[in-house]
């Protein structure tokens, strides 16, 4: 309770037993009630610093009433000031309503979360991903400190993100932290859509990272197998494809292979270890790199 109130229920309390007889308590009850509007004041002031003033990006309007209704429900701190399913509009809406923290859907058509977050002038708030990943891809969000909601959100998920939100606002630490965490986040995403050149015959063909779902070596060549099914044979050792490829978003589990994170669905822990890729493609882990590859995913 607050100080103010308390010493003045007291006083109160103290009057009304040892003065009784006297028939005019004005005084005092004015007294108390100048206290019970100052408390009131105060918790006022107090809820409105504490409040989190929130914007939720989703291309999907179902998705946004959904964790809206589960805001309203079990993160009474969070107050939703406005909800965007245009990313486009999203952009000019944070940079005007200057929001304390963004829940983000990574998986949007045009512009995807990871290039609305380059196109921001305003970073400074806490970024919550909202995401359908596997449990693998997510790992680079955890590597970058970035919190995130599994769709379907669970309400205990949410209110643990939250928790974390709220020790962290108001730290200037934490601010400077905030956007040192974004500009990691979007410069990982450039590594993503990062050309990567192979060598075929008498051409070059240019291709994106994040389109890789593994490289297998067959001594000096290389067959790079792509998401969509299409695969290269490049003249080239995997070591040189390796150099080519960002490691925040490529490992090498075995001699002869390297694979895209974001495209694990599973790892089986028999032997040295296995990958189950998108694809149901199971590739071998090597035990010299088992434990590399459970530190990247976050499993040991």
């Amino acid at each position: 309770m607050n100080d103010i109130l308390g010493v003045s229920l007291s006083l109160y309390v103290f009057y009304c037993k040892n003065y009784a007889f006297y028939k005019d308590f004005s005084v005092v009850h004015i007294f108390f009630i100048v206290a019970m509007l100052d408390f009131c004041k105060l918790e006022a002031q107090k809820n409105k610093l504490t409040m989190i003033k929130a914007v939720i990006v989703d291309d999907e309007q179902l998705a946004i009433e959904s964790l809206q209704w589960e805001i309203e429900n079990f993160s009474q701190d969070v107050k939703v000031v406005e909800t965007f399913t245009n990313p486009k509009e999203a952009v000019s809406g944070i940079n005007y309503l200057k929001p304390d923290l963004v829940f983000l859907d990574i998986e949007m058509p045009e512009i995807d979360g990871f290039q609305l977050l380059q196109l921001l002038d305003y970073k400074n708030f806490d970024l919550i991903i909202t995401t359908a990943y596997n449990q693998y891809a997510i790992q680079a969000f955890k590597a970058n400190a970035i919190d995130y909601l599994l769709k379907p959100v669970d309400p205990d998920d949410l209110i643990q993100a939250v928790e974390k939100v709220k020790k962290r606002i108001g730290s200037s630490f934490a601010t400077k932290n905030i956007e040192t965490v974004l500009d990691k986040l979007i410069n990982n995403n450039i590594n993503r859509h990062k050309k990567i050149p192979l060598p075929l015959n008498q051409k070059i063909i240019l291709i994106e990272a994040n389109d890789i779902l593994y490289c297998k070596s067959d001594g000096s060549y290389t067959t790079v197998y792509m998401c969509n099914g299409e695969d290269y044979l490049v003249s080239k050792t995997i070591k040189y494809i390796e150099d080519l490829l960002p490691r925040s978003h490529f490992i090498r589990i075995h001699k002869s292979y390297i694979v895209n994170l974001f495209e694990i669905k599973e790892f089986v822990k028999q032997g040295g270890g296995e990958i189950v890729l998108s694809n149901d493609k199971i590739i071998p882990v090597s035990r010299t790199h088992r434990k590399h590859v459970l530190e990247a995913l976050n499993i040991l």
